[in-house]
């Protein structure tokens, strides 16, 4: 199976979109570009993020930020020069909204003076919108086996494409095409355990994690179809085959644990072979 994977840091120079030629006055300046920029992942959308710095610099000559977007080719690693502008904000924060998810592309950010002179753009970033829920219920398959189960996507159609009552659903425990149950000890600990063949769990990181938005890209390591004891507040990310060459990435983060149910936030890859997840890679 194969997971692709990119450098995914990105610089680009003096693009026609963002070239401090311009028509404004002769004796105006652009502002410095901003110095960052970071990316989360959302469901039909990308939350961007930058370093204030063009307005700090200099507020009087500050007007506004400009965000624009390219297409982005994951297997080759580039970002197309064919660019559009997402829309301008004067804070430094901006949601890129009505993206199709699983299709990734690349953001870049540029200053815009009060003379409507525009800066050198700012480092990009491609990242990749991708489906997920919050407060979705799992019981513990000695508790309630009909809501004991759970399938990031299935294919029901078979038409290779991941629509919304594809994802995200909540099974038997003893479907055999689930992608984990959950399961109670004798203990009364619950564990997230991998059902579907081609399917594996890694622990994410070495701590709770703050929210779904902190799992990044999956780990290249670790998976295995070992059952592994359900935390609140921590994260976990699934490996799955599917009917292709591409592995499949989904994301989990359990809210609440208790004896006879839990409750988890997940996100799902749409993207064949993509590993990322939340928040964009640096």
């Amino acid at each position: 199976m194969i997971r692709r994977s990119w450098s995914a840091l990105l610089v680009i120079g003096l693009l026609g979109a963002c070239s401090s030629d311009n028509n404004g006055p002769s004796d105006g300046f652009a502002p410095p570009p901003p110095s960052g920029l970071s990316t989360t992942s959302l469901d039909g959308a990308i939350a961007l993020v930058w370093p204030d710095n063009a307005y700090e610099s200099d507020p009087g000559n500050f007007q506004s930020y400009a965000v624009y977007s390219s297409s982005y080719d994951l297997d080759q690693d580039v970002c197309s020069t064919s660019t559009q502008l997402e829309g301008t904000t004067v804070a430094p924060e901006f949601i890129a909204g009505a993206l199709v998810n699983g299709v990734s592309r690349c953001f870049f950010v540029t200053a815009v003076s009060v003379d409507g002179f525009e800066s050198d753009a700012s480092v990009s970033r491609n990242d990749t919108p991708r489906p997920d829920a919050r407060n979705v219920v799992v019981y513990a398959r000695q508790e309630q086996n009909a809501e004991s189960g759970f399938r990031f996507w299935q294919d029901i159609n078979g038409d290779g494409q991941s629509q919304n009552a594809e994802l995200g659903l909540v099974t038997s425990g003893t479907d055999i095409n689930a992608d984990f149950t959950v399961e109670r000890d004798l203990d009364d600990v619950l564990f997230l355990q991998p059902v579907r063949a081609g399917t594996e769990v890694a622990l994410y990181g070495a701590a709770p994690v703050e929210d779904l938005t902190s799992i990044d890209i999956a780990p290249n390591t670790g998976f295995d179809v070992t059952a592994i004891e359900a935390l609140p507040g921590w994260g976990y990310v699934f490996e799955m085959t599917a009917n292709d060459a591409f592995f499949r990435y989904g994301a989990v983060r359990v809210t609440h644990v208790g004896r006879t149910f839990l409750i988890l936030d997940w996100a799902f890859q749409t993207d064949p072979g993509n590993p990322e997840l939340l928040v964009g890679r640096k």
